[in-house]
């Protein structure tokens, strides 16, 4: 099983130290699981519009690739003007829906304040609904209180919540692969 975490922003720390630190959570307690962390900053994603696969550049379609080919995801995106990323939402437009069918989806997000914890359930799940994907019931939101000055997280309520993000994605994705391989 492939646990992809993506950092959804082309900008600061914080979102890629929140998924990092799942993917970590992960990766002790659950050796088995390969784990990528795939860093939107680290690519030159091509802005989506319609055109076949083959017609984007290789930064574009290595991504493409890498969130089509996991079985699971942690996703995290800072919140801009009450919303998502555009980068993130880019990526989403990009993917073909039918990559993220029946597939776990965990969530964090980073904001400036408490006041945009709300957006992970009003924006990000009816997205991981549209795609017809499960989505963990814990999710992980992380404000700069959260944080010290060098940006380590430094709260242990935090670092509870994504520990347990961690355990119900990989307990929730190993349960579904084996009732899917009892359908087969």
């Amino acid at each position: 099983m492939k646990l992809v975490g993506i950092s959804g922003t082309l900008i600061g720390a914080k979102t890629g130290i929140l998924v990092k630190k799942v993917l970590e959570e992960v990766k002790q307690n659950h050796p088995e699981i390969e784990v990528e962390y795939l860093d939107l900053m680290d690519y030159d994603i091509q802005f989506c519009d319609g055109r076949s696969l083959s017609a984007y550049s290789e930064d574009t379609r290595t991504v493409i690739e890498k969130v089509s080919a996991a079985d699971f995801y942690i996703i995290g995106t800072p919140i801009f003007q009450g919303s998502i990323t555009g980068a993130l939402k880019n990526l989403f437009d990009l993917i073909h829906p039918n990559d993220f069918r029946n597939k776990v989806m965990g969530f964090v997000a980073n904001g400036g304040t408490y006041q945009h914890y709300l957006v992970i359930e009003n924006q990000l799940k009816p997205i991981a609904g549209f795609f017809r994907a499960f989505v963990a019931p814990s999710y992980v939101y992380a404000n700069n209180d959260h944080f010290n000055n060098q940006n380590e997280i430094v709260d242990s309520d935090l670092l509870d919540r994504i520990s347990r993000l961690a355990e119900e994605v990989v307990h929730m994705q190993k349960a579904l692969k084996a009732d899917y391989s009892q359908v087969k």
